[in-house]
């Protein structure tokens, strides 16, 4: 977790801030009480930034603080008077704190279009503890958030994103429908590389692999606006946190919403994606698959009514322009399913050659399931000019063994972690890489062989055993001593038998 540096030391300020927040949740659910929180954190954030601006321009002759065009000029949102973060705490011991919450939401729609809709405007109901608002709000209002300083330190992003990941933990298996872990969103970003171009999440949940890909393509030499991002969510609660936490990192979104989701209804039907990162929802078996039998998007094969995972890989293979890539994440099952048909798709996706690695994780890594899962990663153009000609070749690495215990129910992919496994992907696929495969942990696979095994993509089939160390020296050593040992006690069970059968006979007793 991301620490603090303060005049008292090194603080972990996001989870001190949670500690205080969840306090005053009360008998409030966690999936109600994730949309009071991080809606005031929002508030919080646009409003230091508008202030920190609005003093500049008080400053600067000829310049207006009160034109809403001098904020949008620079990536500023407006905020009305009433809405301002002073005149709300001000009344934060108010009981009409909840309705000026909720028409402060109002007015910041009203005059910001990119969020028309998406802010939680439920802060005026009874059965939310107006006392325990009024602490919410100063709390959060001890935090700078959108001043220069801060967000040049990301603090927003940091308390958004632990905040987000302790939502889904406390939901439990609902929460896993709004928030990707990080380590496994960092790890699909970081083997894909999406440094320039389209983006697309089909199931976007809170939009964490849009927020991790610009931070990628920033932390690579690019900038925000390097890459387009597209996606879509089902549902609208979800949809509306992936709206703000990219709003408050300026990250210009296509984000479509639908109550029929992207099978049924597919916003982005003409996009050809030069990146697809994605983690849907596993075993869907509730899709409506039996309405869409005939469909473009079936190329390798018709998926099941009972279950949506090859719907998935097939939709996103749809979407991937001539030279784009997929990384998503799926159930184990998905390697090595033969039934309702899956393994025909499976089969036909390997021996067209689209699949480039496949990636077994460790147990534990998700908040909302313990179905051990992998991901998948697709090339649509192998002989890529950029990259080495890899065609007839599947990466296969086995990640089982990886990750930390974070707490008694949750594992964590390291930084170090993170790095082997993308470093050994580019190391295979590079021009200059110096991939070598390495017994247990990853081999380079031609397609021959994963024809032997009925087109099944589980790596433990193919990775082998962990090398054992020659210890044919050591073992000689190892007899040497024990025979040695023996030897000794022998000889001292011997010495001790000779005293013994002494001592009877002294005592008339002859053996």
């Amino acid at each position: 977790m991301a620490r603090e540096k303060t005049g008292n030391g090194d603080v972990d300020f996001e989870k001190k801030l949670w500690q205080a927040a969840d306090k005053m949740r009360n008998n409030m659910d966690a999936a109600e009480y994730k949309h009071v929180v991080l809606g005031l954190i929002f508030l919080k954030y646009i409003s230091d930034a508008f202030s920190e601006h609005y003093a500049k321009l008080a400053s600067t002759k000829g310049a207006d603080p009160e034109d809403p065009d001098e904020y949008r000029a620079e990536n500023i949102f407006y905020v009305p008077k009433k809405a301002r973060w002073d005149h709300l705490q001000k009344n934060a011991k108010q009981p009409t704190i909840g309705k000026l919450l909720d028409e402060a939401m109002d007015e910041i729609e009203k005059d910001n279009a990119t969020l028309k809709g998406v802010l939680p405007k439920n802060y005026g109901r009874e059965d939310l503890n107006k006392q325990r608002l009024g602490e919410l709000i100063d709390l959060v209002g001890s935090i700078g958030l959108g001043d220069k300083e801060n967000r040049n330190k990301d603090i927003l992003g940091r308390v958004y994103e632990y905040f987000l990941g302790q939502f889904a933990d406390a939901e439990g298996k609902n929460g896993g429908q709004f928030y990707t872990p990080r380590s496994i969103v960092q790890l699909l970003v970081e083997m894909l590389e999406p440094y320039k171009g389209r983006v697309f999440d089909p199931c976007c949940g809170s939009g964490g692999m849009f927020v991790q890909s610009e931070k990628f393509a920033e932390a690579h030499g690019g900038r925000i606006g390097d890459i387009s991002v597209y996606g879509q969510e089902s549902n609208p609660t979800t949809w509306r946190l992936c709206k703000m936490n990219l709003a408050i990192r300026g990250i210009d979104a296509n984000i479509a919403w639908n109550n029929e989701g992207s099978f049924l209804n597919d916003a982005h039907k003409d996009l050809k994606a030069d990146f697809v990162i994605a983690n849907p929802p596993f075993n869907d078996s509730d899709w409506k698959g039996d309405l869409l039998r005939e469909d473009i998007r079936w190329k390798y094969g018709t998926p099941p009514t009972g279950g949506a995972n090859f719907a998935w890989v097939l939709h996103f293979i749809h979407h991937l322009s001539p030279t784009g890539t997929a990384g998503f994440v799926l159930a184990n099952g998905s390697m090595s399913s033969n039934t309702s048909g899956e393994g025909e798709i499976r089969k036909a996706i390997v021996e067209t050659d689209l699949v480039d690695c496949m990636v077994a994780l460790p147990s534990q890594l998700f908040y909302n399931t313990m179905i051990p899962a992998c991901l998948w990663f697709i090339a649509r153009d192998k002989k890529n000019h950029k990259l080495r000609d890899r065609r007839g070749e599947v990466l296969f690495i086995d990640a089982r063994n990886m990750g930390t215990m974070i707490d008694r129910r949750h594992r964590e992919l390291s930084d170090p972690d993170i790095a082997k496994i993308a470093g050994v992907y580019h190391a295979w696929r590079s021009k200059a890489g110096k991939y070598k495969d390495e017994a247990g942990f990853c081999m380079s696979t031609e397609l021959a062989d994963i024809q032997k095994h009925g087109h099944i993509l589980t790596p433990g089939r193919y990775v082998g055993a962990v090398e054992q160390e020659d210890d044919t020296e050591v073992f000689d050593e190892k007899m040497k001593r024990l025979t040695a040992e023996l030897s000794g006690q022998f000889k001292k069970s011997h010495e001790l038998e000779v005293e013994i059968k002494k001592n009877l006979k002294g005592l008339g007793y002859e053996i």
